[in-house]
């Protein structure tokens, strides 16, 4: 069982918190390898031309998704500090993800697909946002480096047991399983629903367990209130709070390149024309690498300073990004997606940890929604630069090596936001 800083073992509530990331990283894991792959089975249905521009559509998708998110999210967020709104909330999100994650297996149209995982996108991106605010409510400053590396951390090898059943009738739909064959539309249902299920059933101790702790009490309607507090909180930032606005623009640039990564793993192999079994296997490992990276960097976070700890992490990406030029064959790619597992759960969890410790906690819904708007901002404009630039050149090589901008300057902000005030 794990222990914290101070040597304790986690909490139950801090256990059940840590338990959703095993959730949803289950959605995550399918949506960045299966789930593109069966959506350009789709397309082949749709003709010369839907084939042609799956690439770039799923790009464009991906980046109306982010867009969403970013748009509701801080308000949403706001209305979740007000007391006993952010559990309600959070399930509503949850419910609608895990519908639209079955409803995904089922659907037979490729434009149906993709206005479904928009939606589940949606459901899961805004769920993540009010799951992230929790964070204040269910641990200490002291605790919450260690605990969101946890939950990265534990969320990457968690999300391997559904995604092994989802791979074996995915292979078994390829005829890769010599006997045992299914179809590939009978697999994309199984891989669904086990998704949609591991993510639900781990959920329900934190369903069960989760209070607010820290809340506002609106004086008006809840609502009206939410927008006030949000316009008042976003002058207060641009004015007053400089660490809080260098941190999110640094976090605005380097996160733009690790959810670009993400989302468009499997489009970067596929364009390459690698084996598509392989780099799903090699992204299930890659799982694996991010489990035990996550752990270290957790440990890391006991001795040195966790904005030193971001830093490192940007670095590597700058490093994985600019490889991305070499890649030619599947090992080449594999060597990629583990440079990818080796700082992806520690840059997002420590990014997480330390904003968690320089905001109000009370408003930490609000902030994370801002947060969020910052983290798919940064998304959506990697995903456009990866469609625009894929369909200019030609090549996904070159689109995913002009990421390296953005780590850069995420790097030079947030060494700014580090020498303004140290946390």
């Amino acid at each position: 069982m794990a222990k914290n800083n101070d040597g304790s073992r986690l909490t139950a509530l801090e256990r059940a918190w840590v338990l959703y990331d095993v959730g949803n990283s289950a959605f995550t894991m399918i949506a960045c390898s299966l789930i593109p792959i069966w959506f350009k089975e789709l397309a082949k249905l749709g003709g010369e031309e839907a084939i042609a521009h799956a690439t770039s559509n799923w790009a464009y998708v991906t980046a109306i998704v982010t867009v969403i998110v970013a748009v509701i999210g801080p308000v949403c967020g706001t209305i979740t500090d007000n007391k006993g709104f952010k559990k309600p909330i959070f399930t509503t999100a949850l419910a609608i993800g895990l519908i639209c994650c079955i409803w995904l297996g089922f659907v037979k149209d490729w434009k149906m697909f993709l206005i479904v995982y928009i939606i589940a996108k949606v459901a899961y991106s805004s769920g993540n946002t009010f799951y992230d605010s929790m964070l204040t409510d269910v641990t200490t400053p002291e605790r919450s480096d260690r605990v969101s590396s946890y939950g990265y951390a534990w969320g990457y090898i968690g999300s391997c047991l559904p995604f092994t059943v989802a791979l074996v009738f995915f292979m078994a739909g390829e005829g890769m399983l010599g006997g045992f064959r299914v179809t590939q539309a009978t697999a994309r249902i199984v891989g669904c629903i086990a998704t949609a299920a591991w993510w639900l059933i781990v959920t329900l101790p934190l369903l069960k367990n989760y209070k607010q702790k820290y809340y506002v009490i609106p004086e008006k309607g809840a609502i009206k209130e939410a927008f006030i507090r949000l316009g008042a909180t976003l002058k207060r930032i641009a004015k007053e709070e400089k660490q809080i606005l260098y941190f999110l623009i640094a976090f605005f640039l380097y996160i733009d390149g690790v959810g670009t990564i993400i989302d468009n793993c499997i489009n970067i192999g596929t364009d390459l024309n690698l084996d598509t079994v392989g780099q799903v296997i090699f992204l299930l490992l890659t799982q694996v690498v991010a489990w035990l990276f996550s752990l270290l960097f957790s440990r890391l976070s006991k001795k040195y300073d966790t904005v030193t700890l971001i830093l490192v992490c940007i670095a590597g990406y700058f490093c994985v990004s600019f490889y991305a030029l070499f890649l030619r064959n599947l090992w080449q790619f594999a060597i990629m997606a583990f440079g990818v597992g080796m700082f992806q759960g520690s840059i997002q969890a420590l990014s997480r940890s330390y904003y968690s410790k320089i905001i109000p906690a009370e408003n930490a819904g609000e902030y994370f929604g801002l947060y969020d708007i910052f983290s798919k901002g940064a998304s959506c404009l990697g995903s456009l630069l990866i469609g625009i630039v894929k369909d200019t050149t030609g090549s996904i090589q070159i689109a995913v090596a002009t990421l390296t901008v953005f780590f850069a300057l995420g790097f030079i902000f947030l060494k700014k936001a580090a020498s303004i005030k140290k946390v």
